[in-house]
């Protein structure tokens, strides 16, 4: 799949990740009850947390991030939108919370692998840059609400980032409309794996 095919797709994917971790950010931070500004720093850092680590690993100088300027505006719109919610229907975040998380995932997964791609990086770095991507906002925000990062749960997450760097780096697409159909099965699959709770193999270690 030829870079410039992937260019409106790109950026479509950059505003659903962008809006889908902003909104996540700032819900958690409401449940931890951090103040207004830390609602807004943990929404921002959670929707471009995983763009900084993926360029700092693939060679992009980190002051890229500054040059979205419209993809911050999103951002803060984004969470001072879920700001003025109404609290009654916030109490449902439970039920599509993850969801969101998913919408997130899968569009910055298939944007890192598209940017690994563009660069003309090996498979490896594909996938890499897919999983920080898709994983990295959310890691940031989980350890500065002091919770268990998703990615590191027994429950299927970073896999799913994995795949589609996989499919991205072995050239499997040849249109933005396959790029997109990626995004709604990774985003279903996603879905499926925390609603019926398909997990990994663990292996405990209990120590005397």
């Amino acid at each position: 799949m030829k870079w410039r095919t992937a260019l409106i797709t790109w950026d479509i994917l950059s505003m659903i990740g962008t809006i889908a971790f902003a909104i996540s950010g700032a819900i958690v931070a409401m449940e931890e009850e951090y103040d207004i500004l830390g609602i807004y720093i943990l929404g921002i850092v959670t929707a471009f947390g995983g763009g900084a680590i993926r360029n700092l690993l693939i060679g992009v100088p980190i002051s890229a991030l500054w040059e979205q300027g419209l993809f911050f505006q999103i951002a803060l719109l984004s969470i001072t939108a879920i700001m003025i919610f109404p609290n009654r229907l916030l109490k449902h975040w439970d039920r599509w919370g993850n969801f969101t998380d998913a919408i997130g995932l899968s569009a910055f997964a298939i944007q890192g692998a598209l940017y690994a791609t563009g660069m003309n990086h090996p498979l490896s770095a594909v996938i890499v840059a897919a999983v920080l991507t898709g994983s990295g906002g959310g890691i940031v925000r989980d350890l500065l609400a002091q919770r268990k990062p998703l990615v590191l749960r027994s429950e299927i997450y970073a896999v799913w980032a994995i795949i589609c760097g996989l499919v991205i780096g072995l050239d499997l697409l040849s249109s933005a409309w396959e790029l997109i159909l990626l995004f709604v099965i990774i985003t279903a699959f996603r879905v499926l794996s925390y609603t019926y709770k398909w997990r990994l193999p663990t292996k405990g270690l209990k120590m005397r």
